[in-house]
């Protein structure tokens, strides 16, 4: 018997032996395809930015993500706007196109579009009544609501107020300044200040306006755009050197695009943008907090607006990027970029289109060719501005209205948090 399992045992190790460097090649082998495999499962390409949210201020999106479909509605449409026929024939246009969101301006050049005790008690006249007397606000979203879309009004100018309005002239303290002395830059609204958005009386003025509107209206949010920033020229005035030189030890450098400089002031922004965002979520919980800022590298570096770390860090429901560029392979490049395709896994993003300006009509080819781009992405758009739609172009308004048709042909409503 023993001799038996001896033999057994020989044939057995023969047999592995042979075996053996067959077994070395196979499992060498399969070691190298699963390393090599292992980078696209468990990796993803390394973020372009590597700003990092504190644990402690991230959040789930209180939203779904939905296609956003809009227009902003500016003080050229006012002419619209204090119309109630108007306002209902634009608002049955706009539903009939299948478009979803409105975006009216409710603070530019320095004055309220709705009647304010805030801007009122800061010296600011209001001149925005409707025709018949009537809050054109208020008549928007009422119109707007009965038809399904909904009503996000705009801060368009933010920190920025031309240098003759009452705000600029009744509140000079207020005002920030360029290091050689200078406060105004140009604007595509002309010869503007800013508001120094590190003062705290300056920050209270900004949340009291907002609040006013968030809590005064049935809106469905609130939005602020590239000009809820600083141009990085600016932060010389007295109380922002005196800030930054108790909290860094040094005078700000001579130098606006210093980094270390940059970062602090683009931090100092990033901490008010929280601070709104908490105040409008404390007193409407559901409204949905909106930007729509320039291209990342921009915004950033040239205006302190440092909107990917706000979406990162949870204080953002939607996004909405300025993209005005005629050259469809420029438009492209820049609604392709990685804090784009980051921004729209977590939040609502879409793409600002020129839809035409009084003195640069946009033919509808040219608008037709960037929507799809954008919808081929993923990508909601939003148009600049109402009347340009249908208006400052050759083709007809019935040739306009066709061609959004063509872009939209089913619904896409979204659904209100109220």
């Amino acid at each position: 018997m023993t001799s038996k399992l001896n033999f057994i045992f020989q044939r057995w190790r023969q047999i592995l032996k042979r075996l053996l460097p067959l077994l070395f090649v196979v499992s060498f082998i399969m070691v190298v395809l699963l390393d090599s495999l292992a980078p696209a499962i468990a990796q993803s390409p390394p973020p372009l930015f590597t700003i990092t949210a504190p644990q402690e201020f991230q959040r789930p999106a209180l939203f779904p993500r939905q296609e956003i479909r809009g227009v902003w509605m500016t003080a050229n449409d006012f002419n619209i706007l204090k119309s109630r026929s108007k306002v209902q024939d634009a608002v049955s246009k706009l539903r009939s196109l299948n478009f979803n969101t409105i975006y009216p301006v409710v603070w530019n050049s320095g004055y309220t579009k709705f009647p304010s005790a805030v801007a009122k008690r800061a010296g600011i006249p209001f001149f925005f009544n409707g025709a018949e007397g009537q809050d054109i606000l208020a008549d928007l979203i009422n119109q707007a609501h009965r038809r399904g879309l909904l009503v996000i009004p705009w801060f368009e100018f933010g920190f920025m107020t031309p240098e003759t309005s009452e705000l600029a002239l009744n509140h000079p303290n207020w005002l920030t300044q360029k290091s050689d002395g200078s406060r105004t830059s140009l604007s595509a609204a002309g010869e503007v200040t800013w508001l120094n958005p590190f003062h705290p009386e300056v920050q209270q003025f900004i949340t009291n306006l907002v609040l006013e509107v968030v809590t005064r209206y049935n809106v469905d949010g609130i939005q602020f755009d590239d000009h809820m920033s600083l141009p990085r020229d600016f932060g010389y005035d007295q109380y922002t050197k005196a800030l930054y030189t108790e909290e860094t030890g040094n005078p700000p450098p001579n130098n606006p695009a210093a980094q270390a400089w940059v970062k602090w002031r683009a931090d100092k922004i990033t901490a008010f943008m929280m601070q709104l965002n908490q105040a409008v979520k404390a007193n409407k919980p559901k409204a949905i907090f909106s930007v729509s800022p320039n291209y990342y590298n921009h915004a950033y570096k040239l205006q302190l607006q440092d909107w990917l770390n706000w979406v990162r860090l949870g204080i953002v429901d939607e996004l909405i990027m300025q993209v005005y560029h005629r050259d469809l392979r420029a438009f492209v490049s820049n609604i392709s970029r990685p804090e784009v395709q980051e921004t729209q896994k977590l939040i609502s993003t879409a793409i600002g289109v020129m839809a035409g300006l009084r003195n640069r009509p946009v033919p509808m080819r040219q608008i037709q060719s960037q929507v799809r781009a954008a919808k081929q992405r993923g990508l909601g758009v939003t148009f600049f501005y109402y009347e340009s739609l249908w208006n400052y172009s050759q083709e007809s308004i019935s040739d306009r209205m066709a061609g959004f048709k063509r872009l939209f042909p089913r619904s896409a409503f979204r659904s209100r948090g109220q």
